[in-house]
């Protein structure tokens, strides 16, 4: 099972914060937090938050009766997108103006689990039931 977390029009170029991301992606989610909280840009504390947010979305998909802890969740996915570009102009010599682009961006964080959920087990076998049963009565 997997969750999402967005963060929209952050104040930041995406370059910068793409260094950080690329830090984390494929990460263990307590790794991870690990990492950006020992990490010294200021993305790391802006993706510390969304990562956080994913891990609570994630428990909450599951109505509040699993822990992430026991089902060892991973970044899975994490990207940093372009957003809006704010366009400014700023005085310049000989009564020119210079373009100023206040960049934002968006960051996308998507964390899964690797030990399956019970109810997923449970509903593979399930399925792979069925589908015997309609095999045999095929069959016959």
């Amino acid at each position: 099972m997997e969750a999402v977390a967005k963060l929209k029009n952050c104040p930041m170029s995406a370059r910068k914060m793409r260094l950080v991301v690329d830090l984390i992606r494929g990460k263990n989610a307590l790794e991870a937090l690990d990492i950006l909280r020992f990490t010294k840009k200021e993305a790391a504390t802006v993706l510390e938050k969304v990562v956080l947010s994913a891990i609570a979305n994630w428990e909450y998909k599951l109505d509040r009766t699993e822990s992430a802890d026991d089902y060892d969740l991973y970044i899975k996915e994490a990207y940093s997108d372009d957003g809006t570009m704010l366009k400014r102009f700023r005085p310049a010599p000989h009564g020119r103006a210079h373009r100023i682009r206040k960049r934002t961006n968006h960051v996308t964080i998507v964390v899964a689990n690797r030990i399956p959920l019970p109810s997923e087990a449970e509903g593979a076998g399930a399925d792979e039931v069925l589908i015997d049963e309609v095999e045999e009565a095929g069959e016959e």
